[in-house]
C-alpha cells in the first residue's frame, strides 16, 4: 500500500489528529506522552511518508540535543576509536553527535568552531591542534557554549582530559634503563601540548637516574605527518653515522612506525634480542602498534577512560535552558590518567 505524504510536521498533526505539541513531545522522548497517543502517532507514521526533521526543530531551541566532537583528523584509527566510545557514551546520554575533522589545518578547524556556534550545538568536545590553533575562535566558543577538551587542550581554565605524560614518559624511561641501555628521545614536531610535555618528561626522568638527556629529531614544523617525519630523519641519521646509543624512544607510536620502517630500508634490526641493531619504543599504543614489524613496546593511554571522562565532565555543563554552567558550579576540572607500559617484541 503506498504511503501518504505529508511534507510538514502540521499536515501530519492534522491527517493523524494529534496536536502539533503533542507530536513534538514525542519526537523529544516517546515516553513523554500517554501509551494509547504514542500508539496512534506510530500507528500514523507506520501509514505515512512523513518523517520529522529533528534538525530544523533543534535550531528552535536555545540548546540543541546535539554535541560536536573536533578532532585534528579522523583517519588516524587513535581518534577514530576515541572518537567512536564517545559518539555511542553521548547517543546512550540522549545526544546527538556531529563530528568535525579540522584535517590538519588551523583554517579548517575554525571554520568547524564557527559551524558548531552556528548550529548552536549543546556542548563541544574536542581535541584542538594546539600551536597552531586560532585561540580567539575558541575563546568566542568557550564563552557560548560549554567546552571539553581532551588529548590536548588551549590555554586557559576550559575543562581537561589527558594523559600524565610525565608518568607514562618517567615509566617508559625507568623500564628501558633497567632492561637496556638507557634511551635517546625521538622527539616529535612540537603541534600540541603533548609534544611539549612528553620531551620535559623524557628530561626529568633522565637527570632523575644520573643520565645525560639525548634528544634526537627536528621538531621545528607544525605537520602532523608523523610516519614520514620519523622515516625521513631516521633513514637520513642511519645514512650519515651511528647512532648516540642503541635504544629510541619516540614521542608517539605513529613517529615509531617510521622509524622502524627507515631501519628495515638501512639493513638494520629492530627488537630486543642481542643480534639487534636498535630498540624502539613509543607512546599512545596506537590501534596498529601492536601489528608492527616487530610489534612496538609502548606506553598505552586508555582509551575508554579518556572518551568516558570527557562525557562525564560535559554532562553537568549541559542546561537545557541555555544558560552556561561554570566549573566551579559542577567541580570539574582537569583529569591526567596514567599510562600503562605495554612490552612487545620492539624493545
Amino acid at each position: 500500500m503506498e504511503k501518504m505524504t505529508h511534507r510538514t510536521m502540521e499536515e501530519f498533526a492534522q491527517s493523524c489528529g494529534i496536536s502539533r505539541p503533542t507530536l513534538s513531545r514525542y519526537f523529544d522522548d516517546p515516553s513523554s506522552v500517554r501509551p494509547t497517543t504514542r500508539k496512534r502517532i506510530e500507528a500514523a507514521l507506520r501509514s505515512s511518508s512523513y518523517e520529522p526533521n529533528l534538525f530544523a526543530r533543534n535550531l528552535n531551541r536555545k540548546r540543541t540535543r546535539h554535541v560536536g566532537i573536533l578532532v585534528p583528523t579522523t583517519t588516524d584509527p587513535f581518534y577514530a576509536e576515541v572518537v567512536s566510545l564517545i559518539e555511542l557514551r553521548l547517543r546512550d546520554e540522549g545526544y546527538l553527535p556531529i563530528v568535525f575533522s579540522s584535517h590538519g589545518s588551523h583554517e579548517l578547524e575554525a571554520e568547524a568552531v564557527r559551524t558548531m556556534l552556528s548550529l548552536k550545538v549543546a556542548g563541544v568536545i574536542a581535541a584542538p591542534l594546539g600551536m597552531t590553533s586560532d585561540h580567539r575562535v575558541f575563546e568566542k566558543l568557550r564563552k557560548n557554549i560549554p567546552v571539553v577538551y581532551f588529548d590536548t587542550y588551549i590555554e586557559g581554565d576550559t575543562p581537561f582530559v589527558g594523559t600524565n605524560n610525565r608518568q607514562s614518559v618517567s615509566t617508559m624511561v625507568d623500564y628501558l634503563s633497567r632492561s637496556g641501555d638507557a634511551p635517546a628521545y625521538f622527539d616529535m614536531p612540537h603541534v600540541n601540548h603533548n609534544a611539549e610535555e612528553r620531551l620535559d618528561g623524557y628530561i626529568f626522568a633522565m637527570e632523575a637516574l644520573g643520565l645525560e638527556p639525548i634528544v634526537l629529531g627536528n621538531s621545528k614544523n607544525h605537520t602532523w605527518d608523523f610516519e614520514r617525519i620519523g622515516f625521513e630523519q631516521m633513514e637520513k641519521m642511519l645514512e650519515t653515522g651511528p647512532l648516540p646509543c642503541r635504544t629510541i624512544l619516540c614521542a608517539n607510536d605513529r613517529l615509531a612506525f617510521g622509524v622502524i620502517a627507515a631501519a628495515f630500508s638501512c639493513g638494520k634490526m629492530v627488537g630486543r634480542k642481542n643480534d639487534s641493531h636498535l630498540r624502539v619504543a613509543a607512546h599512545d599504543d596506537h590501534p596498529l602498534s601492536r601489528y608492527t614489524c616487530p610489534p612496538l613496546t609502548t606506553m598505552a593511554q586508555n582509551f575508554t577512560s579518556l572518551a568516558g571522562n570527557s562525557v562525564d565532565m560535559l554532562l553537568p555543563l549541559l542546561q537545557e535552558d541555555g544558560a552556561l554552567a561554570t566549573t566551579s558550579q559542577t567541580g570539574q576540572s582537569r583529569v591526567g590518567l596514567d599510562g600503562t607500559l605495554i612490552m612487545r617484541q620492539s624493545a
